[in-house]
């Protein structure tokens, strides 16, 4: 019998995050795969010489963000989904901006802030000066990491920028222009480099629509050009699975985030699409490849 080891953060709390990854494990058990829930602390892999492995996968579902546990199972020649140099681009959000850049996908106007050493430096009122001029009013600021929201403030004029890029200037973070209506996106989940499933979340209490904000999902069917914008971004970063989170402006989709590990629970309820079981047929038909 084949054999998975499904990758969860050591210290996992939310609920929706268990509850992905035993959907995963379910729909790989009826495809005839011993799945097993593993906490990242808990797996056996060291660095002595050369990297040991004990009991090693047929392949591991990676649901973590953990850079160096994946990257070592990689040099024991472990597959995995997804691969590590993805989840760390999409981690990072400037990074991500960087590799869907000339990618054929349009993104919002986006300035990463410069990195800074010292707690007592004084943010350059030149460089907030030029990010206000070039981006307009209102802004939004963001960590370049951080899930559901964490990290992203709108900044509606020059002081709520300075004060934002105070709070986070040792932290890396990036500006960028605000499209669409606020409180609303697409969700679109792609697996296997298409897409399988599409919600429109929407948050009437806050400019982020995230389901974890208090935004609520309903299926969509939007226009063919934003199903491919999400299938292209998933090309671009070598992504099994992942959830583009598009903003409408104009018609025109704008790429906002993409993440490799997206939530599939809420869109699983509100379009009835078996994501999980999607995913599972992926990965399967990869190895058998």
């Amino acid at each position: 019998m084949m054999r998975a080891v499904i990758l969860v953060n050591a210290y996992i709390r939310a609920p929706a995050m268990l509850r992905q990854a035993e959907r995963i494990a379910a729909e790989l058990h009826l495809r005839g795969v011993r799945a097993d829930i593993v906490k990242n602390g808990d797996f056996p892999c060291a660095v002595a010489g050369e990297i040991s492995l004990g009991d090693r996968p047929d392949f591991v579902v990676d649901l973590d963000k953990d850079k160096y546990l994946p990257r070592m199972l990689e040099k024991c020649g472990v597959r995995l989904f997804n691969r590590a140099q993805a989840v760390e681009v999409c981690d990072d959000k400037m990074l991500t901006c960087i590799a869907l850049a000339g990618g054929g996908v349009r993104q919002p106007d986006t300035v990463p802030a410069p990195l800074c050493y010292y707690a007592d430096a004084a943010v350059r009122e030149e460089f907030l000066q030029e990010v206000g001029r070039r981006l307009g009013f209102p802004l939004v600021v963001k960590k370049s990491f951080g899930s559901w929201g964490e990290g992203v403030r709108l900044a509606r004029d020059a002081q709520e920028l300075a004060a934002a890029a105070e709070e986070y200037k040792l932290l890396p973070h990036l500006y960028q222009k605000r499209v669409g209506k606020a409180g609303e996106d697409l969700r679109v989940l792609v697996v296997g480099g298409r897409a399988v499933a599409c919600m429109r979340r929407k948050n009437e209490g806050d400019f982020r629509s995230n389901v974890e904000r208090g935004g609520r999902g309903e299926a969509a069917h939007p226009a063919p050009a934003f199903l491919q914008a999400a299938e292209r971004c998933a090309s671009l970063l070598g992504l099994d699975y992942c959830g583009v989170d598009l903003l409408d402006e104009g018609g025109e989709p704008y790429v906002c985030e993409v993440n490799s590990n997206a939530m599939f629970n809420e869109a699983e309820r509100v379009t009835g699409v078996n994501v999980a079981g999607a995913y599972a047929e992926h990965m399967l038909r990869e190895l058998r490849a």
